[in-house]
């Protein structure tokens, strides 16, 4: 499917069973243009375009969208929740111990879950999400001034 094909978030917001507000659609735009955003993050940018909206309306619209499957929530450890519009696919991240910031992977492995538990428990798991940890490399090339001007 190419960008061209994609369904625009009018379309998906109906075919999710919510009604199509300016506010919802300019939320989703703001985290579009800013994925891996934090509520607050999402909240200031859509301000910028909706000045009566409320933070409270983001934590709705945000809660809402997670719920129909319209964006993905993480939950990196040390952070607020952060939220991306990428849904379609089965991906995972990278997330600097340092600056907290967060890159998309893609699945070596493939079709979701991508990976088995070697025991199961009797779940039937649809799933895997994976988490690298480490540093960026504008951290270490930060780390590495600061070594050499020692």
């Amino acid at each position: 499917m190419t960008a061209h094909d994609a369904p625009t978030w009018t379309e998906r917001l109906r075919a999710a069973g919510l009604r199509v507000t300016s506010r919802r659609l300019a939320v989703l735009d703001a985290l579009d243009a800013h994925p891996h955003a934090s509520a607050d993050e999402v909240y200031a940018r859509t301000a910028q375009t909706v000045p009566s909206i409320t933070k409270q309306a983001i934590y709705v619209s945000l809660g809402d969208f997670v719920e129909h499957g319209l964006i993905r929530r993480l939950d990196p450890p040390g952070s607020p929740a952060r939220y991306e519009t990428r849904t379609e696919d089965n991906h995972h991240h990278l997330i600097c111990d340092e600056c907290g910031a967060i890159v998309d992977v893609d699945c070596a492995v493939g079709e979701a879950p991508c990976l088995a538990p070697s025991h199961d428990a009797g779940f039937s798991v649809r799933v895997a999400e994976v988490t690298y940890r480490g540093t960026c490399p504008e951290c270490l090339a930060r780390a590495d001034a600061l070594v050499a001007q020692s």
